[in-house]
């Protein structure tokens, strides 16, 4: 299919899928579906974590194959990641700040490069998801959503941690 989904009724989360599109047309890094959720999920956790505030208001479920975005999946779920889209411009993302794309460039930059079952894997491994999904086996659907709160205590305490580490780093 070579139409995009329209962004209608001003859905953040679709303009920021949008501007992932962008940056795989120049960057060419295989994004399809599944690796699009993820960097929507990454996006929001460390703009919650960062810019204090959720970048979008759409639900995060906790879905077998990872965090996933019900209206984004659907958005794009016949969408061809592989041809140019003259069509998506950034009128389709405007609504974003300077904050958020520089946000978004380095979400891009860290973790554009993994492909989407990279992304599935670690996202599996982290609290946020694994306690959104607790209850449900491994097979099962879940539209279980995924606590923006506890998205932003864990990403910020990975962050501490991070940081703490670069500075025992440094005096040693």
């Amino acid at each position: 299919m070579n139409t995009s989904p329209k962004n209608k009724g001003g859905n953040k989360a679709l303009g920021v899928a949008y501007y992932f599109v962008k940056k795989n047309e120049k960057d060419k890094k295989d994004l399809n579906n599944k690796k699009l959720q993820k960097l929507l999920y990454y996006a929001q956790a460390w703009n919650l974590v960062l810019n204090r505030q959720p970048l979008f208001s759409n639900k995060i479920e906790a879905w077998i194959h990872g965090p996933a975005i019900l209206e984004i999946w659907q958005a794009f779920k016949d969408f061809d990641f592989n041809i140019p889209h003259p069509e998506i411009t950034e009128s389709l993302f405007d609504d974003l700040n300077k904050k958020e794309t520089k946000l978004l460039d380095e979400i891009w930059r860290i973790y554009g490069k993994y492909d989407g079952n990279y992304l599935e894997t670690l996202a599996h491994n982290e609290l946020p998801w694994q306690e959104a999904r607790k209850g449900v086996s491994g097979l099962e659907p879940s539209q279980n959503e995924i606590s923006l709160e506890r998205m932003k205590e864990y990403y910020e305490q990975k962050l501490k941690s991070a940081m703490a580490k670069k500075i025992q780093k440094t005096k040693e």
